[in-house]
């Protein structure tokens, strides 16, 4: 698979956006986050892990978007479809580029919308947003959803990278039991799945959780402690490896030594789940459709938090399955169903699996979990 994007499938992502702000009557887009940047001019970087400097793209009511942003990254920008890049030598703790912004945004012209999703940040000292504010005459708002209801709908293109991380990490995972077993300490087996994803051909590893204990584990988040793995127990593992720039998102859950009666019976109520809402997902449903119909197979309710959510660019994006989520769902949309059982005292077991939104219903892009939880 050819990595990045011809310039063709940006040019139709900026294309839906200036729709969305014809509509809503705004001048030009403000964008500082990654993912949003990286969305619309393909400018793909580890960088990012650097808080220092802010990095800004333009997007006008007509035409490409103009970075504006460090010198650092001119020559990689300059590969991108990208031909109007302003840079500036930062950092420059008295003007990190805000001068330079606040002449693009008066050039492009207002009003300038800023996305607003619940994913989005400022990305820049408050300070500098206020001077930017300050000496820019420009009405300044939110993008009233522009960016977020574009990338929510994926593109073949889009699809195909997910699919290819997917497909990665169900290889990692089937050579679970080359790195786990009895008597191995959690911590080994985080930092060893990591090497298999990498081997497998992910281009890195942003997202490992998981947990072992007894009949399921107390939370999906908590870093791997040194404690070994004994009889009984029972692995979760759940990534968020990237290609491409694109996340997979699902768990597979395997049995040490033995599985137990309890461990096997929650692990057929998730599947059973997650058929649940496969059957629910199809264009004109809406998220919360899908929450109810697993949540009434694991005996969730609307305390018990998300069973799924959006996925794409990043590891988590858009949609939540919950109660109260009415957004409606459309074909091209990515997300994943992600029902759990509680399984005893302060004890859970969780499974993911990663769907697509198709015109006539729903396709699963993970590989098929075992009907059986796999035993190491």
């Amino acid at each position: 698979m050819t990595r990045g994007f011809p310039p063709a499938e940006f040019e139709a992502r900026v294309i839906r956006i200036q729709q969305g702000m014809a509509r809503n009557g705004l001048g030009a887009l403000l964008l500082t986050c990654e993912a949003d940047i990286r969305y619309v001019t393909g400018f793909l970087t580890r960088f990012w892990e650097s808080p220092t400097r802010p990095w800004f793209v333009v997007v006008p009511a007509e035409g490409a978007p103009i970075a504006v942003i460090p010198s650092i990254g001119a020559a990689l920008m300059g590969t991108t479809w990208i031909r109007d890049i302003r840079t500036w030598p930062a950092p420059v703790p008295e003007d990190d580029g805000i001068a330079l912004l606040a002449e693009t945004l008066c050039e492009v012209g207002g009003p300038v919308g800023m996305p607003s999703h619940l994913e989005s940040h400022l990305r820049m000292p408050l300070a500098h947003f206020d001077r930017l504010r300050q000496i820019c005459d420009l009405r300044f708002g939110p993008d009233h959803g522009i960016v977020a209801r574009a990338r929510a709908i994926k593109s073949a293109a889009e699809v195909s990278r997910i699919e290819r991380i997917c497909a990665t990490a169900g290889r990692a995972f089937d050579r679970v039991g080359e790195i786990a077993g009895q008597g191995v300490p959690l911590s080994h087996v985080f930092r060893d799945f990591q090497c298999l994803l990498l081997q497998e051909g992910a281009d890195w590893v942003p997202y490992l959780a998981g947990g072992a204990g007894p009949d399921g584990y107390a939370d999906v988040i908590s870093p791997a402690t040194d404690k070994a793995l004994d009889g009984g127990d029972v692995l979760m593992l759940d990534t968020g490896a990237v290609f491409d720039g694109y996340f997979c998102d699902f768990d597979r859950n395997f049995a040490i030594g033995h599985v137990t009666r309890g461990g096997q019976s929650a692990h057929a109520r998730l599947l059973d789940a997650v058929r649940a809402g496969h059957d629910a997902a199809r264009p004109g449903a809406r998220a919360c459709d899908l929450w109810r119909a697993m949540a009434q197979v694991v005996g969730s309710d609307a305390q018990d938090g998300r069973l799924g959510h959006g996925l794409g660019t990043q590891l988590t994006e858009g949609l939540s399955l919950i109660a109260a989520d009415e957004t409606v769902l459309i074909p091209g949309m990515v997300l994943t169903l992600e029902p759990a059982v509680k399984t005893g005292q302060g004890r859970i077991m969780v499974h993911e699996e990663v769907i697509v939104i198709t015109t006539d219903g729903a396709r699963q892009i993970t590989p098929e979990a075992p009907a059986q939880i796999p035993v190491l």
